[in-house]
């Protein structure tokens, strides 16, 4: 069992499904630390709690189940807020210098990963202590695509719709490279899961940030269940998909 896959495969629902999870992770990051006023630490205290829970859950089934799995990367970018905003605005360290922070931390789980089994193949994953790899370079590729998306939008000055449309372009820049050159796919991989984050995490804000500030102004809260919402229904259809692939295996 230990040779079983643990992880989602990487398809365009793959892609999907981790948008709408960041864009949840800006809201519901928001709505605990903002909303509630609980402050970031204690932000940071609670989603790293969920997300240790769901982790402990991940790590202890034998294969790959979507619904714990997404959990887990709920978990990674709801995290991944709460940490990106304590290091700007409780630490004062800015988003240029907590970015900066994160890209090295995250350099050095990718080089541990290597240099440990010769590889950063994201898909199959399996035994324990590859996985923690795999995790640990997944929350903080989300806390620094978190300070990076904020970077754009507070440092630079960039509208939500203007920070969407330079995250989108840069995703479709990787996604071209994908199919048309022969640049490393592990690297590609991991540029765009980092700037899939800001760009999941502007819908995020243009649901939840005021009129004026080119916002719907729905909340934090309502913004957190529309995404959940949808983010059911993907997991729905991961789990069919995956059933399906089980029953042909």
């Amino acid at each position: 069992m230990d040779n079983v896959n643990k992880v989602a495969r990487i398809t365009l629902i793959f892609w999907v499904m981790k948008i709408v999870a960041t864009t949840l992770g800006e809201t519901l990051g928001d709505f605990i630390s903002m909303t509630l006023n609980l402050g970031y630490l204690a932000g940071i205290g609670i989603t790293l709690l969920f997300f240790l829970v769901v982790l402990s859950a991940q790590l202890s089934v034998k294969k790959y189940f979507p619904i714990i799995y997404w959990l887990v990367i709920i978990g990674t970018t709801t995290l991944g807020t709460e940490i990106s905003d304590f290091m700007d605005r409780s630490l004062n360290l800015g988003y240029a210098m907590g970015s900066f922070l994160l890209v090295s931390g995250l350099a050095a789980t990718l080089f541990f990963w290597f240099k440990r089994y010769r590889n950063l193949e994201v898909f199959p994953i399996f035994g324990k202590s590859k996985e923690l790899y795999y995790w640990i370079a997944i929350l903080l590729s989300n806390s620094l695509g978190t300070a990076f998306g904020d970077l754009l939008s507070d440092n630079i000055g960039l509208s939500y719709l203007v920070g969407a449309i330079v995250t989108g372009a840069i995703i479709l820049i990787v996604v071209l490279l994908h199919y048309f050159t022969k640049i490393n796919h592990i690297l590609l991989f991991w540029i765009a899961f980092v700037f899939t984050r800001p760009f999941g995490a502007t819908f995020g804000d243009f649901l939840t940030k005021p009129l004026s500030n080119g916002g719907l102004e729905l909340g934090t809260l309502p913004s957190s269940l529309i995404s959940i919402g949808f983010m059911g229904v993907l997991i729905y259809i991961a789990h069919v998909q995956n059933y399906k692939k089980l029953i042909r295996g």
